[in-house]
């Protein structure tokens, strides 16, 4: 879909710092020298261009960046940039930037009306997913990846590509039409988060333009604006000076370039064109604080904003300090992590960054989501930390593994060069054109990033996080529900716990490692007991000696790159309700916590330097192992899996941490009118089963350690009927001393076991069932129908045709025709134990006064594929699509990985995946009307909708 890019300011930032471990020397004073890197580049050296683009420059203004990578073969992604976005709408144009990126898919020179959607699909383009684009501030971005090994379909491409640029219709009833879509686009983001940004924002961005400029626009001139001021927009600023094209994929490069050089050189520049000005964010050097509640929030965060000049990387000197700050956010949010593990957690969550912000501002960040009632301690705990290494700094070993985990990552990523995807390429040299960002080639970023590492020192980088760590141009927002609004600290208050903490008796951070090894005894070693070749799939299985089955999948998709899974029947079915809490929670106690003689801390800190990751699972109806590791890993992840399987443990302080977190987390969930009208579809379709529907705080109290410990020790006391499924760059001979060392030592009772049926299916007759819930004048629905189903590999493909092929005819009725949603579709989801069911669905959002008309419509189009089947052009569509994604995903480990996997659980032919295109062939369109008639009955409907609060 056409979609709005999410704001640089998030409402919660989520921070995942990887850590590692092998050391980097680090106490080279290297302000001291010069640093030469491939015996050219000084401190004040500019980065290098990335060798392996052709960049150029047309007399127009237009650029254009071209690469060759064949990841993946036979494929090309095409990016159009344009800086021009909702910070250059004058008042009577607010939301028109992003208004004009809806209509260049609206007709187009060569693509009239909706062509262009219609073209692309049927070339296997998928719309939404592959087919994209956004609007920003400050630039707009278009995206195609199409097949490459198609001459037509390429030049097409960059046919539209040119029409983007210049050669939009803007045709007066395409424009109305697309008002209403708008509309809905813009209703769908109203809510809580919505109405506290507007509050916000003006702050946050000290009243600069940005904070009256959000791409989404206003209602009152989406919905009136003359036509002709769009015209306006578009002759304004979709012009070849602001616009660049970025092309990288499985194609000849100068070829390309030729067709560039053909299609846009005579684009035109107005001749007294507008001038594009910079807008900033300027520094008021002073603090701010605002606090917003609102009814639906259903919980408390703070945020810390300290705004800095936007510091640029052009030199090498600016990529070293970038990499200092990497090292800092690496190290303050592992001491963060290490205090949300304890017993008593101060906050549910919290983080720091330094980091980009927005109009030429940096910012050092720092958040955290509140327990109820415990604003103070949260808030104090993420500030207390930072004080704590303003004054004492870090430990020598805490930077020694922040380096390290940089270096893993640097290492990894050179290993991986060859098999880089060409989105990752568009990325950066988007970047360089929109934000004049770094575009360093591989060798360069790998060489430059290891001869700097070792330069790092310490003290620099408690210097450059004390730079930003200021009591000057900081903010304090406040955002919580409005039923707290009584409890919440005034400017006053927050300015007293930071000059409190100031006085505080703080001690030094104690970095705890342990020296111990993982596991307290080694593995009894066992031996492969057989061996069959699956050769339509390259396939080994392997039995070992206690009856463990191994399916192992040597590929070359990546250099590096190993998936681990495990699978085992059983399961939470196996429990009572009275055990049902205690063992749902059991595998998520287990992952949380270490691993035989280490704790989570421990094992965190032991892993460092090490791309592996090992996690259990109990799910309803079955246990297992999912994860990936790299070869240098290898003994590590088994390792790990033994240890999950021998020396499980559940930690005191994680259990409390787990459970108050939980507990926390429910404390204003009837707030959000999206829990609300969840729970109530859940309570509707399977009354109250505790299996089904969200826990409350007294199921909370059922979960006990002992029992979940005793539970998980059961789950995997018995690896006899476990099947592991590894798949990716290894080779037999180098795997099978680990499957015997580790997997074939794994315990074994021989026991027979299966999920149990729970007998919880929903009735095949549907009811309707309206929620109200919200302050917003907007309508959510949800049509289901559930049933029993015909599970074989031709019905399966059969429902999914259907499910593509209704997605495109709901959007094309309820969205361009009716103007009535943003987005829509169709999901048939199907399952084959404990009985073969399946579950419809239809969703979408629209306006209170619409969603009956809607529901009218969506049925329409249900009963005309029943009446009269998909059309020859709409079945061709889903079938180039099915055929041009098969080519990539024949290309991925985690697809191989699933469907290995699947066809354990499932137990299926694991070779079905080569007779794919041979059933795709048997698609009809008297099979596919079969599967409609068959299993979407109007009267089984189920019908979800939510409405706003009953006045």
């Amino acid at each position: 879909m056409k979609i709005l890019k999410p704001l640089a300011l998030a409402f919660l930032l989520p921070f995942a710092t990887e850590m590692a471990s092998a050391y980097v020397p680090s106490t080279i004073n290297s302000e001291a020298k010069v640093l030469l890197i491939n015996d050219s580049l000084k401190w004040d050296a500019k980065l290098p261009f990335d060798k392996d683009v052709i960049k150029g420059k047309l007399e127009n203004g237009f650029q254009y960046y071209i690469r060759k990578n064949a990841e993946p073969e036979k494929r090309v992604t095409m990016y159009l940039a344009m800086k021009v976005g909702s910070i250059l709408e004058d008042e009577n144009q607010l939301g028109l930037a992003h208004f004009m990126e809806h209509m260049n898919f609206n007709g187009l020179k060569h693509f009239p009306k909706n062509e262009l959607i219609d073209y692309l699909q049927k070339a296997g383009v998928r719309f939404g997913s592959d087919l994209n684009a956004y609007t920003g501030f400050d630039e707009t971005v278009y995206q195609l990846p199409i097949p490459s090994d198609d001459p037509e379909l390429l030049k097409n491409g960059l046919q539209v590509m040119r029409d983007w640029a210049q050669d939009a219709m803007l045709d007066t009833e395409e424009i109305n039409k697309e008002r209403g879509i708008i509309m809905e686009e813009m209703r769908g983001g109203r809510g809580a988060q919505q109405r506290m940004r507007d509050q916000y924002f003006p702050v946050m961005l000290n009243g600069s333009r940005y904070s009256d400029r959000l791409p989404i626009g206003t209602e009152k001139i989406v919905m009136n604006f003359d036509p002709e001021v769009i015209r306006q927009f578009h002759k304004d600023w979709y012009r070849p000076d602001l616009q660049s094209l970025i092309i990288v994929g499985d194609i000849d490069p100068k070829q390309m370039e030729a067709e560039v050089k053909r299609l846009f050189s005579d684009m035109k520049v107005p001749a007294n064109k507008k001038p594009r000005t910079e807008y900033k964010v300027d520094l008021l050097n002073k603090n701010q604080f605002i606090k917003v509640t609102d009814p639906e929030m259903s919980y408390t965060i703070g945020q810390i904003f300290i705004k800095h000049p936007e510091e640029k990387v052009v030199t090498v000197k600016d990529y070293r300090r970038d990499l200092l700050k990497d090292v800092f956010n690496q190290m303050i949010n592992a001491r963060l992590r290490e205090l949300g593990q304890s017993a008593n957690p101060p906050f549910i969550q919290g983080g720091v960054d330094i980091s980009g912000f927005i109009g030429g501002l940096d910012n050092m960040g720092a958040f955290f989501v509140s327990k109820p009632g415990q604003f103070e301690d949260g808030f104090k705990a993420v500030v207390r930390e930072l004080d704590r290494f303003q004054r004492f700094g870090f430990t020598e070993s805490e930077f020694k593994r922040a380096i390290s985990s940089i270096s893993k990552n640097n290492e990894s990523s050179y290993v991986e060069r060859d098999k880089r995807k060409s989105d990752s390429y568009v990325n950066t040299y988007l970047n360089h054109f929109l934000n004049d960002g770094p575009a360093l080639g591989n060798e360069d970023r790998y060489e430059l990033t290891k001869q700097l590492l070792p330069t790092l020192t310490l003290k620099e980088v408690e210097d450059i996080a004390k730079e930003f760590y200021v009591d000057t141009n900081r903010d304090v927002l406040i955002l919580a529900p409005e039923t707290d609004k009584d409890k919440l600290p005034d400017e006053a208050a927050v300015n007293s716990w930071f000059d409190s903490i100031d006085k505080e008796d703080l001690k030094a951070y104690e970095d705890k490692v342990s020296d111990l090894p993982m596991l307290s005894k080694a593995p009894v070693k066992g031996s492969i007991k057989s061996e069959k070749s699956i050769d339509k799939i390259e396939t080994k299985e392997i039995i070992l000696s206690n009856g463990v089955k191994v399916l192992l999948k040597p590929t070359k998709f990546k250099n590096d790159e190993i998936s681990i899974n495990a699978y085992s029947p059983g399961g939470t079915s196996l429990y009572s309700d009275a055990d049902y809490m205690s063992a749902s929670f059991a595998g998520n106690l287990v992952n949380s916590s270490g691993i035989g003689q280490l704790n989570t801390v421990e094992l965190q800190k032991s892993l460092t330097g090490k791309d592996v990751n090992i996690s259990p699972y109990i799910s309803e109806r079955a246990e297992g192992l999912r994860g990936s590791t790299d070869k240098e890993s290898l003994k590590t992840a088994f390792e790990m899996i033994y240890g999950y399987f021998t020396e499980p443990r559940i930690e005191d302080d994680v259990f409390q941490s787990v459970i108050s977190k939980q507990k926390d987390m429910m404390a204003n969930r009837e707030n959000d009118p999206n829990f609300v009208y969840s729970d109530a579809i859940q309570r509707t379709l399977y009354g109250n089963s505790i299996r089904r529907v969200p826990y409350s705080l007294k199921d909370l109290e059922n979960v006990n350690q002992a029992n979940a410990l005793e539970i998980y020790k059961d789950r995997f006391a018995d690896a006899s009927d476990f099947t592991f499924v590894i798949v990716g760059s290894f080779t037999e001979d180098e795997i099978k001393p680990y499957l015997e060392e580790y997997l074939a030592a794994l315990p074994t009772t021989n026991r027979k076991e299966e999920a149990k049926d729970l007998n919880l299916y929903e009735n095949n007759k549907g009811v309707e069932k309206v929620v109200n819930k919200g302050k917003e004048a907007k309508a959510m629905v949800r049509l289901t129908m559930y049933g029993d189903y015909t599970y074989n590999e031709q019905e399966n493909l059969n429902t999914s045709a259907l499910e593509t092929i209704l997605t495109n005819k709901l959007l094309e009725r309820l969205r361009e025709e009716e103007s009535g949603v943003y987005g829509t579709g169709a999901r048939f989801s199907v399952s084959k134990f404990p009985k073969p069911r399946y579950t419809f669905m239809i969703g979408f959002g629209t306006s209170v006064d619409k969603y009956q008309p809607l529901i009218n419509s969506a049925i329409d189009v249900i009963k005309k594929i029943k009446a009269e089947g998909p059309s020859q052009v709409d079945l061709d569509k889903f079938k180039i699509e099915e055929k041009r994604q098969l080519e990539i995903n024949l290309r991925e480990n985690g697809f191989w990985a699933g469907q290995l996997l699947g066809s354990v659980q499932n137990d299926t032919d694991p070779t079905k995946v080569t007779r794919y295109l041979e059933e795709l062939d048997k698609v009809s369109i008297e099979s596919v009307k079969a599967a409609a008639n068959k299993y979407l009955k109007e009267e089984n409907f189920y019908k979800f909708i939510l409405l706003p609060d009953a006045k």
